[in-house]
């Protein structure tokens, strides 16, 4: 099977490749900039907010699958830039959808939502299923809403054969700054290394949130859609991507203390504080269980280690920051 993953270069888009690789697909990749991509994988220049752009791209691939994942993924820029954050990730998610419905109609495709979508959730609806209501906190959220929606509506429509997830956090090595764990990790690296005084700054420690290593999470991406193009999926269902296991940020941050070289100080900053933030946000991972048997593998221990194992890596100058 021949596989088309959009924003190939960025932390889930490496990591699914690789998935793919290993589990036997041939895998083309997409990206605004090339860059270096994992081996194996054959990467195109390709700007999503150009219909005609994505039309060749997709011409030349010839996937059976798209994996679009590119998008404005950072919830604090959504509130900075609300319209170029809900316009860049509706406008990318239209023009890989119309291209399928007017062009490659036998193509499939995996709309990326978010746990984000479910918003202010209340303490009755816990653990998240898929038929909660959302109800979205961020410009971000609102955005993968319309795109979540958007494949549902090209599915029931048009005939487009779509699966649509929304994975909830998902955390690991290569993740970039403005997420949770990147942003402590990458603190207590420059910490280590004397580049930095031995602070962490943080912001609400007490809310919860649910956690899943990214390659349990390409795991599940990979899963879906090879059910779905032997056709053991309907088209156009969700699944939730989650852990099932709420933790508190606190804890995250002891779990990174206790990697920690060096002895550093753990002060809240009003400015990493949220303008809505929930208390406790979790989701249940039952639905994509029962369709294809998925669960989640790596402990959250073995993640946080490679997490600072990474950024140690890239204060070092050993990598470049993906």
């Amino acid at each position: 099977m021949r596989a088309l993953v959009t924003g190939v270069n960025g932390f889930v888009g490496r990591h699914l490749a690789r998935h793919l690789l290993e589990s036997g697909w041939e895998v083309w990749g997409a990206s605004l900039h090339l860059a270096e991509s994992p081996p194996g994988v054959k990467v195109l220049a390709l700007d999503l907010s150009q219909p005609d752009a994505v039309l060749s791209a997709f011409e030349q691939a010839k996937p059976d699958f798209v994996f679009h994942l590119a998008a404005q993924a950072a919830v604090a820029a959504s509130h900075q830039q609300p319209w170029r954050t809900i316009s860049a990730n509706v406008g990318m998610q239209t023009h890989v959808l119309e291209t399928l419905r007017q062009h490659l109609p036998g193509t499939a495709t995996l709309v990326v939502g978010s746990g984000d979508e479910y918003g202010l959730a209340q303490v009755a609806d816990l653990p998240l299923r898929e038929d909660a209501p959302l109800r979205p906190l961020s410009p971000y959220a609102v955005s993968k809403v319309a795109q979540d929606y958007l494949g549902l509506q090209y599915a029931l429509a048009y005939g487009v054969h779509t699966v649509r997830v929304r994975p909830f956090n998902h955390i690991g090595p290569g993740q970039g700054l403005g997420f949770v764990a990147a942003d402590f990790a990458h603190q207590l690296a420059l910490a280590e290394a004397g580049r930095e005084p031995p602070v962490i700054r943080v912001g609400n420690l007490s809310a919860k949130r649910d956690f899943t290593d990214v390659r349990d999470v390409v795991c599940a991406y990979g899963a879906l859609a090879q059910a779905a193009l032997e056709d053991r999926l309907p088209w156009g269902e969700v699944y939730n991507v989650a852990s099932g296991r709420a933790v508190a940020i606190s804890d995250l941050v002891e779990m990174l203390l206790h990697e920690c070289r060096v002895k550093v100080e753990v002060v809240v900053a009003p400015e990493r504080l949220r303008p809505a933030d929930v208390p406790v946000f979790v989701g249940s991972s039952d639905k994509l269980r029962q369709a294809v048997g998925w669960e989640p593998r790596v402990p959250l221990e073995q993640t946080v280690r490679d997490v600072m194992n990474y950024w140690r890596q890239v204060v070092a100058g050993a990598i470049s920051e993906s």
